[in-house]
């Protein structure tokens, strides 16, 4: 059975390339909302590695950053995009909210959101 660690790390880079697929066909929300499972899984894979337990069953990135203790080592970026992410997977799923973030995210952003996700994955992923 492949390692815990390795799993979320596979999970995270397979919904990296569906967030440049999203990307690339224009489908902003859902670029949003896959750079936010990227990030989780991340999170994910650093608690398995520092952890006996499973990771909580949670969707909050600052918790789950916070939990593994993460946060202290993130710079002022790096938490502000975690705070730029945390509502896009809950808000993605609903439809009271889906028609506020579609106008609120566009190319430009989802570029500088994807930008971002891959150098806080590869940040997270240096630390394991």
């Amino acid at each position: 059975m492949i390692d815990k660690t390795t799993y979320w790390i596979e999970m995270a880079e397979y919904d990296l390339e569906t967030a440049v697929a999203m990307l690339n066909t224009k489908r902003y929300l859902y670029v949003g909302f896959m750079c936010h499972q990227v990030i989780e899984k991340m999170l994910k894979a650093y608690w398995s590695k520092i952890f006996e337990e499973p990771p909580l069953k949670i969707h909050s990135l600052s918790r789950l950053a916070e939990k593994t203790a993460l946060e202290l080592d993130m710079t002022e970026q790096q938490l502000e995009l975690i705070d730029s992410l945390e509502p896009l997977n809950i808000e993605a799923r609903y439809p009271s909210y889906k028609e506020r973030l579609m106008k609120s995210l566009n190319a430009e952003k989802c570029n500088e959101l994807l930008k971002q996700t891959k150098e806080l994955q590869i940040w997270i992923k240096s630390k394991l």
